[in-house]
């Protein structure tokens, strides 16, 4: 889940547990607002090797992926699955290369849908001006290494299995973030959990302004990214950032303070679900509709993990596609739709 630059546990009382389950049925999500197939998947064996996968796209074929693949999406000439400094690294699931190959067989090469679409797809905003040459990673994972679901409790489980303790992320501040998430209205999205936990206005956030007062950012939160520090893709680090919020934050430990902790250490944007779905407030490039006139529930997209972050040497296999992301002024289907 990228914020606005170049680029979800056990152990805890089953009320977090039940809400994080609530969101997905709270935000009407379902299984029929994913993408449909547009031919049949060819008969042979699921593609399971970052080489297959390249040659199956090369090709423009629709093929099952097996889940022993990921992907993620990263600068053109990175050397890790994340920019260094960050704990983990979000990459997409099997089901979401596969609808990244149904993108290549109805576009082809050349096309900015392709490439534009995987991004809106991941969940990167501030694509009507992004031009910052793009790649996407297809990998295998270490022997030993497991995917994790990126719901808000993960993230605390591994916090405090960082620290050693729960003093700095109190359950009553995640069963309150957790309760903003699960009841939203049948219009209401994600970044409007964002705003009403945030204070963050939706539309200045939409614009790509940065979170501050001026646009009813609430202290809380503005007072986690300070005690934070700089962010990984300005220079910190993940694991310092969460240590110097631990230890330096001295307002109220609030759902406010706990989403901005994780917004600004660990890449949890607005756009972020915290149930481990995509969502984007572009047009869903498998919803032949316009942004605008496409529900909530269609603009959910594919299945994200976390995995710790690492250099592509330390990867088993994998394969590097540039995405063609042609020119700002060629992205009018964002908003009016892709077919």
């Amino acid at each position: 889940m990228r914020l606005a630059r170049p680029r979800a546990g056990l152990g805890r009382p089953l009320l977090v547990t039940l809400a994080v389950c609530a969101l997905v049925l709270g935000s009407g999500w379902s299984a029929s607002s994913q993408p449909r197939r547009t031919m049949p998947r060819a008969q042979a064996g699921c593609l399971s090797t970052p080489s297959q996968y390249r040659a199956a796209w090369s090709a423009r074929q629709v093929r099952c992926v097996s889940p022993s693949l990921f992907g993620t999406t990263h600068t053109r000439g990175g050397t890790s699955l994340y920019p260094p400094g960050f704990w983990y690294a979000w990459t997409a699931s099997s089901t979401n290369l596969e609808h990244y190959l149904e993108l290549r067989h109805r576009y082809g090469a050349g096309s900015a849908k392709v490439g534009i679409g995987i991004l809106s797809y991941v969940g990167y905003p501030g694509l009507d001006t992004w031009d910052t040459p793009t790649d996407l990673e297809v990998f295998t994972l270490p022997a030993g290494v497991r995917a994790q679901v990126p719901a808000f409790e993960t993230w605390f489980r591994l916090l405090d299995e960082k620290s050693g303790g729960t003093g700095a992320y109190p359950l009553a501040a995640q069963i309150g973030l957790v309760h903003a998430y699960s009841r939203l209205g049948p219009r209401q999205d994600v970044v409007s959990a964002f705003q009403k936990v945030t204070g963050c206005s939706r539309t200045a956030l939409l614009e790509g302004k940065a979170p501050t007062a001026a646009i009813g950012c609430h202290r809380d939160f503005l007072g986690a990214l300070a005690a934070a520090g700089p962010s990984p893709y300005d220079g910190g680090g993940s694991k310092s950032c969460f240590r110097k919020f631990a230890s330096r934050y001295h307002g109220p430990r609030t759902a406010g303070a706990l989403r901005g902790v994780l917004y600004q250490c660990q890449d949890a944007g607005f756009l972020n679900t915290g149930v481990g779905l995509g969502y984007n407030t572009y047009a869903n490039p498998f919803i032949c509709k316009p942004a605008a006139a496409q529900s909530v529930r269609e603009r959910y997209t594919g299945r994200e993990f976390i995995v710790p972050n690492m250099s592509f040497d330390r990867l088993p296999s994998r394969t590097d596609i540039p995405l063609d992301l042609g020119r700002p002024s060629q992205r009018g289907f964002l908003r009016t739709g892709y077919c």
